[in-house]
């Protein structure tokens, strides 16, 4: 179709007078199917067929990736007892040895006149109630109980319910001395090995030797000497060397 268009005269407005139909001219623009748009048969709307449930390869669980996933023993590999012992070193620990200084007390249930505290003396006494003095330094409080309990039954208490317990260790001391910033006596309250003791005295100053360390301990009568090289045991070489301390043991830094 097609359409005149007249404008009236002194207006501005643009109206449509008639529409004069067009003979012989045929519309270029004709209806398409949405088939004929898309130029694909409706069976070819796909470039990739349609794969079916059962043309789809099974894979079984090996093949879920190409990256075999890892078993918990290759995760997580047995370790043997003495590998886990080489890690936590002295687990299970041994008990605590009282040493002079340490603060006991000592209960004995239903008798308050025999429980109190007790300071084991310089030569490692203590005394108690009826029966004296008794030897507590250098045994754990396991064995003092048993060695209390023999003593006072049956002939102060029948079938005694005793306990002993270390309030207060004092006794754990180490010695740091040499070319460290801060050398001195050092009280502690846990088991520490040279590494430890020497990053509580400071670390060692420009003028240490090294590696001629030294650590004293007595035991009875005799005085056995640790060497340590700090440099191979600061670099993982020779951990045999980075010992437990014990009490009064003595470092000694050239």
């Amino acid at each position: 179709m097609a359409s005149v268009w007249a404008v009236e005269e002194n207006e501005f407005s643009v109206t449509a007078e008639q529409e004069i139909p067009v003979q012989g001219q045929v519309s270029e623009i004709s209806t398409m199917t949405e088939e004929e748009i898309s130029g694909k048969h409706p069976e070819q709307t796909s470039e990739l067929p349609i794969m079916t449930e059962k043309e789809i390869p099974e894979q079984g669980p090996e093949q879920t990736s190409e990256f075999p996933m890892a078993t918990e023993e290759e995760i997580l590999p047995d370790q043997g007892s003495k590998k886990v012992s080489d890690v936590a070193e002295g687990w299970p620990r041994p008990p605590y040895i009282i040493g002079s200084g340490d603060v006991l007390y000592i209960s004995v249930w239903k008798n308050n006149d025999m429980t109190r505290l007790a300071t084991v003396l310089p030569d490692g006494k203590v005394s108690f109630p009826l029966i004296g003095e008794i030897l507590a330094a250098g045994k754990t409080a396991a064995q003092l109980k048993k060695e209390l309990e023999a003593r006072i039954s049956p002939r102060f208490i029948l079938e005694p319910v005793l306990s002993v317990e270390v309030q207060q260790v004092n006794s754990m001391l180490i010695y740091i001395i040499g070319k460290v910033n801060n050398p001195g006596r050092f009280a502690l309250n846990t088991n520490i090995n040279v590494l430890q003791a020497l990053s509580m005295a400071g670390g060692l100053n420009p003028f240490a030797k090294r590696n001629k360390i030294k650590i004293f301990r007595e035991e009875g009568d005799q005085t056995k000497i640790f060497e340590f090289r700090y440099d191979d045991v600061s670099d993982g070489i020779h951990l045999e060397q980075n010992i437990r301390l014990k009490r009064a043991d003595v470092i000694v830094v050239p």
